[in-house]
């Protein structure tokens, strides 16, 4: 059942100071502008109005979900800090002498709302900032980044040893269970391990002729990594399907923990079939295709994508698209899987901008990726009057002379504060890296952090303009 407010303020607050009860000057800001109804609307959806066991107060979530983005903290850090803090507990709409929400209840609400949510929160907000005159659509700017995905590095040696392990440890769960209780399953993670601490000494030697041994030794040991992960896959099917019969004779807390372990065991069943596919297909010197790649047994929806960094040239996550205006308020923001191209992207943004403020931005920049032919004609059929995008390949004299022209290098050089805007999110808000998994739950990382940055923004505008 949804609860979207505390109507019941503790009696200890009446007694305190004013010093004590006192917000700093951003947290007092925010909290007026959350005082709003608008930003319960999206909650709706996902819980009865009239029955179930009541939620917690949507104002504390959304409040406690500014505070993790805002200060980059952990679920756990986060209900300790604000369990902590007086100041804290009055901003979140907490009793003084009330319990904080358990960090699994907030993730819990922050997976079952999903991204759209999070993105009719930002709709809430952007709206909020546009009645009160904030929003300015004189020129806006576009620019894609990667928000990478909470992996290692992957290579196929780590990721056939990984898939070793996680099916021997599934399979204790089983047999612990009570399911295929006389399967036979050798347990080969402590052979994948050795192997991969091979390959490891390997590489560590030095020389023309040294390396071409060890590249080749690695190829041989990748091999048997994936020979072991095939017959350990083998034997885990017979597990599952003794396993499956199995869950008709269990009952009780034992019949949900064997039905987990069953679930889990075909997932990475399924994907270390992929993984071995395609190590297979590179040592027959064949390149699998990135689009489709497997880099992750816990993040399937990652992949990797070339930017053109020289200190990453390859990053592995997510691609991201972030529109902004002059004042810094971020407009527009998409998640994609893979590396689709940028220049697609630009229009549709734009439109969602026109949409959401009833008027399209009068002048639009962004860099040479997006540079099509039919860029500036999309662009001024949706309402914009001047497209600051640099050409790809060598430009006509006309296209040259434009280029050139004071008013479009004025607004490319504006563009590049964008890049600014990127690293802001990045280094301050969560972009830099999703510690969730699968692109759903992605999009809503970030948007929670678009969230926060916005709320910082417009409430800094208005305290400017007031």
């Amino acid at each position: 059942m949804l609860v979207t407010r505390n109507l019941q303020p503790s009696l200890w607050e009446t007694v305190l100071p004013e010093e004590c009860r006192r917000l700093s000057p951003l947290l007092e800001r925010v909290d007026r502008w959350l005082d709003d109804e608008a930003f319960f609307a999206p909650f709706r959806p996902h819980f009865s109005e009239l029955f179930g066991r009541p939620s917690i107060p949507m104002e504390v979530y959304l409040r406690m979900m500014f505070l993790k983005f805002q200060y980059r903290l952990g679920y756990e850090s986060l209900c300790r800090e604000v369990g902590d803090s007086i100041s804290w507990r009055i901003f979140c709409r907490l009793d003084l002498d009330g319990s904080v929400p358990a960090p699994s209840t907030l993730s819990k609400i922050a997976t079952r709302c999903g991204e759209q949510t999070v993105l009719a929160l930002n709709e809430a907000l952007l709206a909020k900032a546009d009645a009160a005159k904030l929003v300015k659509l004189g020129k806006v700017r576009a620019d894609t980044t990667v928000v990478s995905a909470n992996v290692e590095y992957p290579t196929d040696s780590g990721l056939l040893a990984d898939a070793v392990t996680r099916i021997g440890n599934l399979v204790r769960r089983i047999k612990a269970a009570g399911g295929a209780t006389r399967t036979v399953f050798r347990d080969r993670s402590r052979s994948a391990k050795a192997r991969v601490r091979r390959i490891g000494t390997k590489l560590k030697l030095r020389g023309a002729e040294a390396k071409q041994e060890a590249q080749a030794t690695v190829l041989r040991i990748t091999g048997e990594l994936a020979g072991l992960a095939e017959r350990a896959m083998a034997e885990a099917a017979a597990v599952l399907a003794n396993a499956r019969r199995a869950l008709q004779r269990v009952s009780g807390r034992r019949r949900g923990m064997l039905r987990k372990a069953i679930n889990e065991l075909a997932t990475i069943h399924r994907r270390g079939a992929k993984v071995v596919a395609q190590t297979r297909q590179r040592l027959a010197g064949q390149k699998p295709d990135s689009a489709t790649r497997l880099v992750s047994l816990h993040e399937p929806d990652a992949r990797p994508i070339k930017k053109g960094r020289l200190g990453k040239p390859v990053e592995f996550g997510y691609k991201a698209q972030v529109v902004d205006n002059e004042d810094g308020l971020v407009l527009d923001y998409t998640v994609e899987e893979g590396n689709p191209p940028d220049a697609p992207q630009l229009a549709p943004a734009v439109k969602r901008v026109k949409r959401r403020f009833g008027r399209a931005p009068k002048a639009v920049a962004a860099d040479r990726v997006y540079g099509e032919t039919t860029m500036d004609k999309e662009l001024t059929d949706l309402g914009v009057r001047t497209v600051a995008i640099p050409r790809k390949g060598k430009p006509s004299m006309a296209r040259r002379a434009e280029e050139h022209r004071r008013g479009f290098r004025k607004l490319v050089k504006w563009r590049t504060g964008c890049e600014g805007r990127i690293s802001h999110l990045k280094n301050r808000y969560g972009w830099g890296r999703s510690l969730v998994d699968g692109r759903e739950r992605t999009t809503a990382w970030c948007g929670y952090g678009v969230l926060a940055h916005n709320l910082v923004k417009a409430t800094n505008l208005a305290a400017q303009k007031g």
